[in-house]
This record gives C-alpha cells, sequence and structure tokens, in this order.
C-alpha cells in the first residue's frame, strides 16, 4: 500500500469525506501529518501553501511527512519540501453548477454574495456584486482554478486553458470526480493498493436538501461561462477519469467492486448508525460528532448506535467524527503535550 500521499482538498467536492479516508488510513497505519501550525484544518489559505505552515518544518533539517491533506492553496515547489519525492498526488473534481450553488449558499458571508439576494441575481449582473481585487473574491468565481494555485480571474483563452491543464496533469497522479464518487474510490484504491475497508466512507460535511433547488437551464449556463476555466478543468478530467477506469479496472470490474463498497457501506450503517443515515445537527446527541454549521447551510451528522462493544464503537466513531474534531485527535495524538508554536 502506498503511504506517502497529497490531497489536494477542493472547497465542496465531496473532499471532507475523502480527508475522512485518509485520517482513518493514517492513523491505522501509524502514519505522520503535515499539521497546521497550531493545528486547525487549514494551511494558511487562501495564501499560496508554503512549507514554513507546516507545524515540525525546519528548512535546516527537512521532515518528511506521510500525508498531506488539510486545506491548501497548491503550489507543488514548497509541497515537495514537506513530503516524500515518491508521494502520490491526487484531488477530487466536482462539476462547477453544483460546486458554484453550494458555494453561494455556504459562503454567503463572502463579499460577492452578501449582498446578492439568490444566485440567480447574482450571475443576472456578477459584475454589480463581484470585485476580483477581494480577498475572498475566489469563492465565488473559478473556486477549483484557485486552489489548484491559478488566477482564477484569468482569461479563458484556449492556450492559457491547455497550460494549465498540463500544468495539473505533471503535478497529480489522478484526479477523482465527486459525482461518481464510488467509482472514485475503486479507483483510488486500485491505484494505491489499499484494501476496500480503507476507502469505505459515510458521506460527511453534506447539506440537508431544503436549501437545495433545482437550477433552470439558463442559470445553468451562466455559471459555466462565469466559470469557464472550472468548466475547462472539470470536463476535461471527467474524460480523462473514465479512460483510466478503462485502463486500470475495466468496465466490469468497476461495476462488481461498486457493488461491494456499497454492500459494505449499507453492512456498516446498519452496524453503526441509529436510524437510516444522516440527520440535522440539532438531533446529534453527540456534541462531539456535530459538524462545523456554515453559511445558510445546514450540514448534516450522524448518532451512533447505543451499546456497541469497545472496538465496534471505535471503528463506527472514526467513520461519523466530523473533519475538525477528527484533525484534532490526530494533532493531539502527533504532538502529546507540546507548547503549540505560533503561526509565522
Amino acid at each position: 500500500p502506498k503511504t506517502d500521499i497529497v490531497f489536494l482538498k477542493v472547497h465542496k467536492s465531496a473532499s471532507s469525506t475523502v480527508m475522512n479516508i485518509l485520517f482513518r488510513f493514517g492513523e491505522t497505519h501509524n502514519l505522520t501529518f503535515a499539521f497546521p501550525l497550531g493545528g486547525g484544518n487549514q494551511l494558511f489559505y487562501p495564501q499560496p501553501f508554503s512549507a514554513r505552515f507546516v507545524r515540525g518544518f525546519s528548512p535546516r533539517s527537512p521532515r518528511r511527512f506521510n500525508i498531506l491533506c488539510h486545506h491548501m492553496r497548491f503550489l507543488q515547489p514548497e509541497v515537495q519540501k514537506v513530503v516524500s519525492s515518491s508521494a502520490f498526488y491526487f484531488s477530487i473534481l466536482r462539476n462547477p453548477v453544483q460546486l458554484m450553488e453550494s458555494s453561494f449558499v455556504y459562503y454567503k458571508g463572502a463579499s460577492a454574495f452578501s449582498r446578492a439576494r439568490s444566485l440567480e441575481e447574482f450571475l443576472r449582473q456578477p459584475q454589480r456584486y463581484y470585485n476580483p481585487t477581494r480577498g475572498d473574491s475566489h469563492y465565488a468565481r473559478n473556486l477549483m482554478t484557485f486552489d489548484f494555485g491559478f488566477n482564477h480571474n484569468g482569461e479563458a483563452s484556449a492556450k492559457r486553458v491547455q497550460l494549465m491543464l498540463k500544468a495539473i496533469e505533471a503535478s497529480f497522479d489522478l484526479l477523482l470526480i465527486s459525482e461518481y464518487f464510488d467509482e472514485s474510490m475503486v479507483l483510488l484504491k486500485e491505484v494505491l493498493c489499499w484494501d476496500l475497508d480503507s476507502v469505505v466512507s459515510f458521506p460527511l460535511n453534506t447539506r440537508d436538501s431544503s436549501t437545495k433547488s433545482p437550477l433552470p437551464d439558463r442559470v445553468v449556463e451562466k455559471i459555466k461561462s462565469w466559470n469557464r476555466l472550472d468548466w475547462e478543468i472539470y470536463t476535461h478530467f471527467n474524460r480523462t477519469f473514465w479512460e483510466r477506469v478503462e485502463r486500470d479496472v475495466g468496465r466490469e470490474r468497476m461495476r462488481r467492486q461498486v457493488t461491494a463498497l456499497r454492500e459494505r457501506r449499507a453492512q456498516l450503517a446498519r452496524t453503526c448508525l441509529q436510524g437510516t443515515g444522516s440527520v440535522a445537527p440539532k438531533d446529534i446527541k453527540d456534541s462531539s460528532l456535530r459538524p462545523l454549521q456554515h453559511g445558510y447551510a445546514k450540514i448534516l451528522g450522524y448518532n451512533l448506535k447505543q451499546g456497541l462493544d469497545k472496538e465496534t464503537e471505535r471503528m463506527c466513531r472514526r467513520l461519523v467524527t466530523p473533519e475538525l474534531q477528527y484533525s484534532s485527535v490526530l494533532y493531539k495524538r502527533q504532538f502529546p503535550q507540546q507548547t503549540t508554536p505560533q503561526p509565522p
């Protein structure tokens, strides 16, 4: 199994669920994480990543970490200072239409969104609300492009798009697609030589459907146009994803593996969870399992069954622990009883 991993956690793309998978794998195999100085879940995002943001890094005696997965704006020369040269780089993408709809709800406090009453209103006259010089403008336009380290306000010329896609392909070993999450996890498992239980998961950081509504076609087209760079990234890597499936797994084997993954998830849900699945934040009984609530979104969570034996309870708890709480537990384990250094 590969144990040196860089995961670019692209916002609002099922990346919290992937992070839980990496946390569990790292904890099980006693691996080290490149944690942000002072803990937390962001490597000083939205600044471009720097090795000095990582707790335990020193230019004089560079230390290599097994897993780098916290939120960052990608900058490979700096990333290479904290992971092994053989590290496996991957990320997960989401259709920019759904990504923007989700961002509008989740980042409603961002300068570009705060005054617009609806996403449709924002898209009718984006320049009325959007100021490219604001430090949080990336939440409202080409968010994936920004996370990959490129200029999210750049023009979408054919030449520029090609250079951007080539740069991503040169840096990353695998790009997954959140709309095909189960297929993505099977492909990841195959490429990393992991077992099925390592990639099984429950969806985390998902929002209640009460704030979701279908988008009219005219709005969909406006989102694609407004997020043209993101759209180019998504359509290109959606295509190469299926080429990779054909090459590394095959369609028939993929179908069988996806079925096995879903059956295992359902089995774990029956073992671990009260009820049939996720619940509203107000209904989560254990406050340590309550995810961070953000913007206008209602972020769902889980209740564990009572009376589980110790080993089963531990396994189940790992599956449903939200990102911030799990990160904090692993941080304390990696740096026990040490004073927390201040960020640069």
